[in-house]
């Protein structure tokens, strides 16, 4: 076996740079289909991970991807707001534990502000049940105070006690409450979820920013000051949406009927986890055509492994026929040929899989920057990959070496005219 082995590898050396080009292409093949697994998966599960413990999402009547997009992602706008009165409504269903009300719209550069009330803090899960922690400082309290998510102090580099201004709406072209500042009194820790990209602010600091504003811009001549404000009633008269815990599981569907059923407004009452799998068969189709492509990639590069060793026992015709002459058996050709093909895509795929581990180190940090995309250890299915691609490797090399088989040795040894 150390001969034929030995033999493979000098054969192998000597067509080294057709052999280099096809190890590369497998390798693009395996960083390809491992790095759009590995996306795929961590996807999936940051999405699946955005929103945990919460037994409803209500908001006006839309449709149930869209809700959970705008109210959970921070993606898109609502197409209606909810009335106050239908929040205190909810909150007074025999039902409901606990509501905690959403109200978006604004911004800070690039980042969404979320208004909420100090039951976020509480309520709020994500993951496996987890629970928001502070980093630093401490939950909001006074009526400008604000908590940032993990990406948003450290992609501007605020600490606690800084002042930051919020800006009316969201793109690049907003006007700022410049008159009206906030102080971040703290910092969540990193999550992984939209949470980790949204600054915090009270529902009533969200009233007070906009008492001065009409059809999204100041309104001339008027002006609140801040020392007046506590003089004001800043109960908000609508908000985005709510979340709603349950105190029994049991009554998810009896209020969410009460919800559709609502005299006040249209409503509708969302379960997070059907909207997640509505949202996740649209976001499917997208990953399957991704990971086909990969897979097709892998198809052409064995097929270009075949390619190259069937080209080349023409020219090898002379060097099998020797073997066979030197009391070299025909299973000893074809274990030759078999275990260059094995040896060719072994060095593609540990290339490919270590391109792909640097380029998941690289690109990390900019994911989860940009995207909240956390990836982390490989998954199984990527062991799975490779193996099938290991397979595959070694059963494309078994073609050459059954044409190989079918050399006669008269034929290999007979000079050609």
């Amino acid at each position: 076996m150390t001969a034929l082995f030995s033999i493979a590898w000098r054969s192998a050396w000597n067509r080294r740079f057709t052999l280099v080009l096809t190890v590369l292409s497998i390798a693009l093949s395996t960083l390809l289909l491992l790095g759009v697994e590995r996306i795929r998966t961590q996807l999936r599960e940051s999405f699946s991970s955005a929103v945990s413990g919460t037994d409803l999402i209500v908001g006006a009547r839309t449709g149930s991807t869209q809700l959970l997009l705008y109210s959970v992602f921070r993606i898109g706008s609502a197409t209606n707001n909810i009335a106050w009165q239908s929040v205190q409504a909810l909150s007074a269903h025999e039902s409901v534990d606990w509501v905690v009300p959403l109200s978006l719209g604004d911004s800070h550069r690039g980042f969404a502000v979320l208004a909420t009330t100090p039951a976020y803090f509480k309520h709020f899960h994500y993951g496996d049940h987890q629970a928001l922690v502070l980093r630093e400082g401490r939950p909001f309290d006074a009526l400008f105070d604000a908590v940032l998510g993990a990406d948003v102090a450290e992609r501007l580099g605020y600490r606690v006690g800084q002042r930051i201004t919020l800006a009316h709406g969201t793109g690049e072209l907003v006007a700022e409450h410049a008159d009206k500042p906030f102080t971040v009194v703290g910092i969540l820790a990193r999550t992984g979820t939209p949470v980790d990209r949204t600054v915090h602010i009270g529902l009533q600091a969200m009233e007070a920013i906009h008492l001065d504003w009409r059809g999204g811009a100041p309104m001339p001549g008027l002006r609140v000051p801040v020392a007046k404000l506590g003089e004001m009633d800043l109960t908000p008269k609508n908000v985005t949406a709510a979340l709603v815990g349950l105190k029994n599981r049991a009554a998810v569907f009896g209020v969410q009927r009460w919800v559709s059923t609502y005299g006040g407004e249209p409503l509708m009452a969302v379960l997070p986890g059907v909207a997640l799998d509505e949202l996740w068969d649209v976001i499917g189709v997208g990953e399957n055509a991704l990971l086909l492509m990969s897979a097709l990639v892998a198809l052409v590069s064995l097929s270009g492994l075949v390619a190259v060793v069937l080209a080349g026992l023409d020219q090898r015709r002379r060097e099998l026929a020797v073997l066979r002459a030197a009391g070299a058996m025909l299973r000893h050709v074809l274990a030759l040929l078999a275990l260059e093909g094995a040896l060719v895509t072994l060095a593609g795929v540990v290339l490919g899989a270590s391109a792909t581990a640097v380029g998941i180190a690289l690109l990390s940090p900019w994911l989860q920057a940009h995207f909240g995309l956390a990836l982390s250890a490989p998954t199984a299915n990527e062991g799975l990959l490779v193996a099938a691609l290991l397979l595959a490797g070694w059963a494309a090399s078994l073609l050459p070496a059954l044409r190989a088989y079918r050399l006669s040795l008269a034929d290999g040894l007979s000079p050609r005219l």
